[in-house]
């Protein structure tokens, strides 16, 4: 993570991008804003006269292909890439300005964010950090699918994905407390089916959707290659989660296991969290006393990435 980590920040400057929706379509100018120290990640939709929409989990709206937030009846969807990359770079404070109701989908990674902000660079404030200490294991269960957040050290995440080919069975194994996020996680894609693109069409998804933005897979290939990782699609359900994850309104100090979820389950795991104040703590995850070293954590590298196919 940039920076101390002991302490809150936010970006160094305003940062601009501009796009399309991935579902809408439409056109959409945005813009990162620094935030004061306890003020959290808040997006203002400036056609709407300033609207302010916290990223909290009490303002998760219906979720299905992509998380949207709503607060009386102004939503704001397609958060999770953006989200992704301010946790994943430890940004604790920003406004995020927009002029549309959907996050600029951009090249479908959380890759054009990090890199901004990275150049940009980092301030750091004088507030320390809070991070959600998990004190007892929280789990969500649908069929098959599945997602538990349990105590541990570090933000250790180990998830498994199983789709149709060529994707098949994909686990990633890491810890986001390493820092490399930027390189292991950010550049991974969004992707979808070709087969599906006229249900979700006719639904009224996808409609920004192109070979710039996704993964497209059809007739059992991928047909925009080459890929970025060879487990890039099990990467980018990593970057999904930790954007949906910080919908709890802090980074997780814990273990998150999670096999064929999506975003409805990783909101819901939030939700459920949130609601049982037993099962966390708010704590400073770096104290200075006593000559008592700062907790270890498991780096993300090579070694612990591991992918397999079914």
């Amino acid at each position: 993570m940039p920076n101390d980590a002991k302490f809150e920040q936010t970006i160094h400057s305003p940062l601009d991008f501009s796009g399309i929706g991935l579902h809408s379509g439409a056109e959409v100018t945005m813009r990162l804003v620094p935030a004061p120290a306890g003020s959290g990640i808040v997006f203002r939709r400036t056609d709407l006269d300033n609207f302010e929409i916290p990223a909290t989990g009490r303002n998760v709206a219906k979720v299905s292909y992509a998380t949207s937030l709503m607060r009386q009846g102004v939503l704001i969807s397609t958060t999770e890439h953006l989200l992704s990359a301010l946790i994943g770079l430890g940004v604790d404070n920003v406004i995020v300005e927009v002029d549309n109701l959907e996050v600029p989908i951009l090249d479908g990674s959380a890759r054009p964010y990090v890199t901004a902000m990275l150049g940009a660079g980092f301030k750091r404030q004088r507030r320390k950090r809070e991070y959600l200490r998990i004190l007892k294991e929280i789990e969500v269960r649908e069929g098959s699918k599945f997602i538990g957040v349990y105590p541990g050290e570090g933000y250790s995440i180990h998830y498994t994905i199983d789709f149709p080919e060529p994707i098949g069975h994909e686990t990633f194994i890491g810890d986001l407390e390493a820092g490399d996020y930027s390189s292991l996680i950010a550049p991974a894609r969004t992707f979808g089916f070709r087969e599906d693109e006229p249900m979700l069409r006719d639904m009224g998804l996808i409609r920004g959707a192109s070979d710039e933005c996704a993964i497209i897979i059809g007739g059992g290939e991928v047909q925009n290659g080459p890929l970025r990782f060879g487990d890039e699609f099990v990467r980018h359900k990593v970057l999904d989660l930790i954007g949906d994850l910080a919908l709890a309104g802090r980074r997780i100090w814990g273990r998150v296991v999670a096999e064929r979820a999506g975003h409805a389950m990783h909101t819901a795991l939030v939700q459920r969290l949130l609601r049982d104040r037993s099962a966390w703590e708010l704590a400073h995850r770096y104290e200075e006393p006593a000559a008592a070293a700062e907790p270890t954590t498991r780096p993300i590298a090579a070694a612990t990435l591991q992918p397999s196919h079914a």
